[in-house]
């Protein structure tokens, strides 16, 4: 029998797989608002046969975009209008979650196809970004510093996010602490030269981070799963390691998280990454821990021999795709077929199944 197409189980939720569609900005929402462009992107996953669908990064505040096209979820409109998005993906057979960010000093920022690069004027809609220190990412505007206020705001933030991701019907939340965005920016110190609780070792650097988990535990109850997406090394010196991950990661599981979604970099311009198929794996597998904690897999895993044996080797317990799903979104299927997979196809489509 397949890992990859195993159920899996998190609190309430019942996942109908392990290969499942990772957070993918689309940088099409308007004021926050997802469109239609993203109803359509998001339920062809589902039909495709993902076992779990993460909608992109969406700003639990209007300062924590990337870009000013980026999703929200500081407002009823915006939960109102994931929510047709969320019985979509349900109605064909996935669970739906959604990545709560906030971006820092990587925030308003221009979008990938925009004519400019770098920060986003605020004469020209852009905004002033905070961060733990202000540092500024390269070529980037420099943010201004958080205090204790601004800590308890971001907090805040996530909460009431988090409240409108459940009322929109999202099974799963995840908090983005990955890619050099705000959580990130305060567990490295190559980010985080702070010298109150929120800096300095790594109990203070993770702070944040767990006290949103807690917090968004208290608001969402126990029934709701909570992943916690990190980057497990700043693919430079003297920033973030693996061995501080894998320990990060222990004390966000005592405090509530279900599961550990492994990544890595976005922290800074001169990161080196050797990327290649499955680059990735061993980060996640020394997050892991030996299987003491859940994690998902990510980075160039394109095939399905590759994800199964990734489960196989206990190397992660799900594996997150990206780009593999954008090139075929009826990846979930395929992979099923090549790996002798039984599972249900859409009745539309039953036609076009391998036999």
């Amino acid at each position: 029998m397949s890992i990859l197409f195993s159920p899996a189980t998190f609190r309430s939720v019942t996942v109908r797989n392990r290969l499942w569609v990772s957070p993918m900005c689309m940088y099409s929402a308007v004021d926050g608002v997802v469109q239609e462009w993203h109803h359509t992107h998001l339920a062809q996953f589902a039909s495709g046969g993902a076992g779990l669908v993460i909608a992109e990064a969406t700003a639990v505040v209007p300062e924590g975009r990337i870009s000013p096209r980026d999703a929200g979820l500081w407002s009823d409109e915006q939960r109102d209008a994931w929510a047709p998005i969320v019985d979509a993906i349900h109605a064909r057979g996935a669970a739906a979650g959604v990545q709560l960010a906030h971006a820092g000093r990587k925030a308003s920022t221009w979008w990938p196809w925009a004519a400019e690069r770098g920060s986003v004027p605020v004469d020209e809609g852009g905004w002033v970004t905070t961060a733990p220190s202000p540092i500024a990412f390269e070529g980037y505007a420099v943010p201004t510093e958080l205090d204790e206020t601004g800590i308890d705001a971001v907090v805040d933030g996530f909460v009431a996010a988090a409240r409108r991701a459940v009322d929109a019907g999202f099974d799963v939340l995840e908090l983005h602490g990955a890619h050099g965005y705000l959580l990130h920016q305060f567990l490295s110190p190559l980010s985080n030269q702070r010298t109150d609780g929120y800096g300095g070792s790594l109990e203070n650097r993770a702070r944040l981070l767990l006290r949103i988990l807690d917090a968004v535990r208290l608001e969402v109850g126990d029934g709701v799963p909570l992943f916690v997406r990190i980057s497990a090394t700043d693919h430079a010196d003297s920033g973030f390691t693996p061995d501080e991950a894998a320990t990060v990661a222990a004390w966000a599981t005592e405090h509530g998280a279900d599961l550990i979604d492994v990544s890595s970099g976005g922290l800074v311009a001169h990161q080196q990454i050797a990327v290649h198929p499955g680059y990735q794996v061993p980060l996640a597998e020394t997050v892991r821990q030996g299987g003491r904690i859940p994690v998902s897999a990510v980075g160039l895993i394109t095939a399905a021999e590759q994800a199964e044996r990734v489960l196989a080797e206990g190397s992660a317990d799900a594996i997150f795709a990206g780009r593999e799903w954008l090139r075929d979104p009826h990846f979930g299927l395929r992979a099923a077929h090549e790996l002798g997979a039984d599972i249900a196809w859409p009745p539309q489509y039953e036609r076009a199944r391998w036999r």
